[in-house]
């Protein structure tokens, strides 16, 4: 069964800050991947009560990245080490919801605290409780009413 982690602001990228991170972050050495996840991986019957993501679902995600590669997401780590962005700044609303149990709200010390300057507009930030990598997905009413909620701000403003 996946772990709730109540995440934490890393103080540095020292050892024995990264060391407070989940396994599946920062794996062991003599583990792969494979071996990392299998430790977190839920039971057959929790598989099968799985409510926020259904077979159906998992073939959606399956059938687009088959069509499309999963180059989208790649671009996103891409974006982030290129350096042709430095000191650039999101100049429309911006809205930001992280879960309270993803690590990447809070491993680079400093970058959360940052989005307040990059982001000029900010409109929001919101991090939604038993929720962590997947937010929309393990929390939708919440993920939802949030998103309505900005929507409906810079609509009328």
């Amino acid at each position: 069964m996946m772990t709730f982690y109540r995440t934490q602001l890393l103080k540095s990228w020292s050892a024995p800050e990264l060391a407070k991170m989940p396994t599946y972050y920062i794996m062991d050495l003599d583990k792969g991947m494979a071996e990392t996840v299998a430790e977190e991986m839920p039971s057959k019957a929790q598989i099968n009560a799985c409510k926020w993501l259904t077979e159906d679902d998992l073939a959606v995600y399956a059938t687009e990245y088959t069509r499309t590669g999963f180059q989208g997401g790649l671009n996103y780590y891409r974006v982030g080490a290129d350096p042709s962005f430095s000191g650039r700044t999101i100049d429309v609303p911006a809205f930001y919801i992280g879960g309270d149990s993803e690590w990447a709200v809070y491993q680079s010390p400093g970058a959360f605290e940052a989005m307040r300057t990059v982001c000029t507009r900010l409109r929001g930030v919101h991090i939604v409780t038993r929720a962590g990598h997947s937010i929309p997905e393990e929390q939708p009413e919440q993920v939802n009413k949030l998103l309505l909620g900005f929507l409906r701000e810079v609509t009328t403003t």
